[in-house]
């Protein structure tokens, strides 16, 4: 069977973008057990898989979800960012700490979902910044009263934060009924403190004679009250670390580190353990353990060769991580030396720490480390117990802009086979096993920041506050002799020098980092928001040369604002988190920001001004007005979110604001838009994995899609049949809808339910789709879709039978068999390849895969080398011939 389809492509590395360093990471924090429960046993099962947070040194914060389900504990593609949350403009994030929003309603064996946390962070100013994790954007703000905030650090019970300040004191604050305020100040030291971190919780002793009253009320239920913080640890910029006592607010104990020649040692980093031992890593590289009880140090390493920014333990707290400036991730293990028949002996005198190995996985700076399942550092009668099957994961990040992902079970738990999460290898200690490189976006929620437009041949990119435009330039034919087979026999490369030009670079006013953008396919409008303004251009051809000049549309925000409903007697936002123009460049639909509506706007013809024709509230709604029958779909859920929409008259929107009231508002960020070719139909997707279609010939609602397991990650209408509309969810799983239809077509199911395990086992999730324009005139039976992740591209053909093709390597020898054996010409060895997903991974990684014209391919990738030299050089010590 062939199929053979040979294109031009058009790889592009001029693209300059950048992402940004990462500087903090979090996990949720586990609840505290219960103080009258019984002694803990290992769990049947393993844990949900906690959200991930990233903060980023150009002040945004990335929550990663995990993209497994409950039976699945293995996950190829790890965690995927979900949501953006857009900093202020500047503004960076030094430090990040979830806390659990009310700690009593969380049960002990429970993992905290979204909705359930709460998110601080840091960004070397004075003020501590709380998200609001659902509208996405900065919720509230409070003063330190002591300068510079420069570490923070929630209590175990999540019910106070404490701050390391400029002026060398630690202010707590309360975090009680979902609120913050001051609480308390503890005493001044002399020295700014750098790190800190909270003692082992104790739990609360009732005295003997003690009213029965009192007892009573303690008596039916646990709450995070009966767990009671003793003291703190805090590092410091003058070569010590300090001991606080919580009841009093003074300092118990100073333990001083090393000195170099007088200088000053900065204690980056500290945690605690269970049974009261302090960890500490400073800029002499030095990794130490100390007492807590008498603050005499224990042991001490020389784990880096430069300082130590970071530490992280192991679940069960028999292991520490370090890591910092010499981009090593250093392992310490707390290993048995005395006889374990010797009762009398106490734990620490037949127990050590060691210097277990070191791995060097980043190129630069290592500055933040994160390790799931969390560490409790509880006593050891209410130790946590985890199983001992599943591999935890070390997160770590730094400035050479990545996640890094690495198994780190420890090797005395290889009595049994160890499963590893991210499927990177069989073996799962963190000496043996392989890591692996989360894969940067360039747009939010894992989107791409980069749009083609195909009829004026522009390519645009989208930073932080500015846009770049470049013209892509008439392919040239490539010469005789060109190797034909330079993409599988797939694809064909043709490229020079000289096929691009920049034509215009914009910089913004902003009050927040860029959110959405997007360009017109003929190339006159130019669309782009923050989290508080979109701001239209109209694009000009300028008097010289190839040189583009915007015109800005300056009414159009006030345009925008007469159309949202007005809260708190406050102006509404008018930014938009997506944006799709219509094939004829004449509507543009938007979704708002914080508020999730959905804008229908004629941008006019000549002078006429933009006009509002609808506002939709459907991502508002919990649930949505519906028919007698359900849609068709493979997972129906039984909610509301899994049927049809009912019509609703086109004249005005106040019905949809109505049922919007009647049914509960949530707040939902609508990620992704696609627009189908004929200009009829709009599906816009939200973070609460919602799918809606409109009709924008008559500007009304729909249909409703079954409410998805994973949320999509790429969805496009089909040239060939515009009311076929692909997605692709977060876990490289298929759906194909038929919007005319309202239904999941026949034809389609057997292909998304027998998708083979080298496409859904794909490390890097899928980003986006595409389908080539001139497909249908050449198949008219039904057009090969292009899914492309950060570092593969993968053409599916969506009509092809159940079986034919897939990565089957027995298919492959058995036809070689029926050719006996032989396959010499390149003919023969070129059938053998026609299979359906055929998967390219030449190119990498990428930031953007679309069709220029039929046939026409363009490629953008963004090499990490690239990105590297412009970063400052890496911390390098010579061994041999230093002076």
């Amino acid at each position: 069977m062939a199929d053979t389809t040979t294109l031009s492509v058009h790889r592009c590395r001029f693209v300059d973008y950048t992402p940004s360093a990462i500087t903090a990471l979090a996990f949720p924090p586990l609840p505290l057990p219960s103080v009258k429960g019984k002694k803990p046993e290992a769990p049947r099962k393993a844990l949900k898989v906690g959200t991930l947070a990233v903060g980023r040194a150009n002040g945004n914060v990335e929550l990663c979800e995990w993209t497994g389900t409950e039976n699945q504990i293995e996950a190829p593609q790890a965690w995927v960012v979900r949501k953006t949350l857009s900093g202020p403009y500047p503004s960076k994030v030094d430090n990040l700490a979830f806390v659990i929003r009310y700690p009593d309603l969380v049960m002990q064996d429970e993992v905290p979902t979204v909705e359930d946390l709460r998110l601080f962070s840091t960004g070397g100013g004075t003020e501590l910044v709380e998200w609001d994790l659902e509208k996405g954007c900065v919720k509230r703000t409070i003063p330190s009263h002591g300068g510079s905030i420069w570490c923070i650090a929630p209590n175990h019970a999540s019910t106070l934060l404490a701050l390391g300040c400029e002026d060398g004191s630690v202010r707590i604050l309360s975090l009680a009924d979902d609120s913050i305020v001051h609480h308390r100040r503890f005493d001044r030291a002399k020295s700014r403190l750098l790190s800190i971190a909270w003692g082992p919780p104790v739990p609360k002793q009732k005295a003997a004679g003690a009213q029965q009253a009192s007892e009573d009320s303690d008596e039916d239920e646990d709450t995070s009250e009966d767990w009671i913080d003793s003291w703190i640890v805090t590092g410091g910029s003058d070569s010590s670390l300090r001991k606080w006592d919580v009841a009093t607010g003074r300092v118990v104990d100073r333990m001083g580190t090393d000195k170099l020649r007088g200088e000053r040692t900065l204690v980056w980093s500290v945690a605690v353990l269970g049974d009261g031992t302090i960890i500490s890593g400073d800029s002499m590289g030095m990794v130490k353990m100390w007492e807590s009880r008498t603050c005499t140090q224990l042991q001490s390493f020389q784990g880096h060769g430069a300082d130590v920014l970071c530490l992280a333990i192991g679940p069960e707290g028999t292991t520490v991580y370090s890591s910092g400036v010499d981009q090593k991730i250093t392992q310490f293990s707390l290993v048995k030396t005395g006889n374990p028949s010797d009762k009398s002996s106490i734990l620490r005198s037949n127990s050590r720490w060691v210097q277990s190995t070191s791995r060097r996985m980043h190129s630069h700076d290592v500055r933040a480390l994160a390790m799931w399942p969390p560490y409790s550092p509880l006593p050891p009668t209410y130790k946590r117990i985890f199983p001992i099957d599943i591999a935890p994961i070390l997160a770590s990040g730094g400035l050479d802009m990545s996640v890094v992902l690495t198994p780190a079970a420890v090797p005395t738990s290889t009595i049994t086979k160890i499963i590893n999460p991210l499927s990177t290898s069989t073996v799962a200690t963190f000496e043996d096993s392989y890591h692996r490189r989360l894969a940067y976006s360039s747009g939010h929620a894992n989107t791409s920041g980069l749009k083609l437009t195909k009829q004026a041949g522009l390519l645009m990119c989208m930073h932080d506050d500015s846009l770049s435009l470049w013209r892509i330039l008439k392919k040239r034919t490539p010469p005789l002799g060109d190797d034909a087979d330079a993409v599988d026999a797939d694809l064909d490369t043709s490229t020079g020098s000289g096929g691009w030009s920049k034509v215009l670079e914009m910089d913004l006013s902003v009050q927040s980092n860029l959110v959405a953008s997007s360009m017109s396919d003929d190339g006159r409008w130019v669309v782009v928001s923050d989290l508080f303004e979109t701001k239209l251009f109209a694009l000009e051809q300028a008097s010289k040369d190839d040189q583009l000049k915007p015109r800005r549309i300056r009414e159009f925000p006030s345009i925008l604002q007469g159309h949202l409903p007005k809260s708190r007697n406050e102006e509404p936002s008018t930014g938009a988190s997506a944006f799709a123009f219509s094939p004829d460049s004449s509507k543009l639909a938007m979704a708002t920001t914080m508020s999730g509506y959905v804008l229908i706007v004629d941008l006019g013809s000549g002078e006429a001004k933009p006009r509002v024709l609808r506002r939709f509230d459907h991502h508002r709604m919990q649930r949505v007005p519906v028919r007698s029958r359900f849609a068709d779909g493979p997972q129906a859920n039984g909610d509301g979110d899994d049927i049809e929409m009912d019509e609703e008259p086109a004249s005005d929107g106040d019905d949809e604001a109505s049922l919007a009231e009647e049914s509960s508002p949530v707040t939902a960020t609508v990620s992704r838009m696609a627009v189908s070719v004929d200009g009829q139909w709009l599906a816009t997707t939200d973070d609460r994995c919602r799918t809606h279609i409109f009709n924008l010939d008559s500007v009304q609602h729909h249909c409703v899609l079954p409410t998805f397991p994973q949320p999509v990650h790429a969805l496009a209408f089909s040239p060939s049949n515009p009311s076929i509309l692909v997605l692709a969810l977060a876990n490289n799983t298929l759906h194909i809808f038929d919007v005319e239809a309202r239904q999941f077509p026949d034809w389609a199911r057997p292909l998304c339910a027998s998708l083979p395990q080298r496409f859904t086992r794909l490390h890097d999730p899928v980003v986006g789709v595409t389908f080539d324009p001139g497909a249908s005139a050449r198949d008219p039976s039904g057009a090969a879709a292009l899914f492309w992740g950060a570092t593969w591209i993968c053409k599916v053909k969506l009509d092809a039978p159940v079986g034919w093709g897939g990565f089957s390597k027995k298919r492959r020898r058995q036809s070689a068999k029926h050719d006996g054996g032989r396959v010499t010409s390149d003919e023969g060895r070129h059938d053998l390849q026609q299979t359906n997903f055929k998967l390219i991974t030449h190119y990498r990684p990428l930031l953007l895969v679309d069709f220029l014209a039929p046939g026409e391919l363009v490629v953008v990738e963004r090499p990490l080398v690239d990105v590297l030299t412009k970063l400052p050089p890496a911390y390098f010590k010579p061994k041999y011939g230093a002076t």
